[in-house]
């Protein structure tokens, strides 16, 4: 079993930086892609940027250039980066670790970028 927690989530203003975090823990050995998603309100859950095993990343054209996904496999923690926020980046973010063939998700975590 694993366990998924996010942090870092806040009020920002349009322009500016937030750091988000997801660790992982329990049976953390065999993480493969820890992926990031958003779900604004009315709206369906959106991916915005994942990091496979290999450090490999892949990004929401809505974000590149703007979001750096990273992750410390030391830590089984994954980060999202995001400068130059939008008030359009308003969402819940939540993380999906991908541990074997078993996904687990975290509870989110609230950005809210004010113009």
């Amino acid at each position: 079993q694993v366990q998924v927690v996010e942090s870092g989530g806040g009020l920002v203003q349009a322009g500016g930086s937030l750091r988000l975090s997801c660790a992982a823990s329990g049976s953390t050995f065999a993480i493969n892609a820890m992926v990031w998603y958003r779900q604004a309100p009315g709206k369906q859950r959106e991916w915005v940027a994942s990091i496979n095993a290999e450090g490999i990343t892949n990004y929401a054209d809505s974000v590149k250039g703007r979001f750096t996904i990273s992750r410390d496999n030391a830590k089984s923690t994954v980060y999202l980066q995001m400068n130059s926020l939008k008030p359009e980046d308003t969402a819940v973010y939540y993380c999906r670790v991908v541990v074997g063939s078993n996904s687990y998700w975290g509870q989110g975590t609230q950005v809210t970028v004010s113009s």
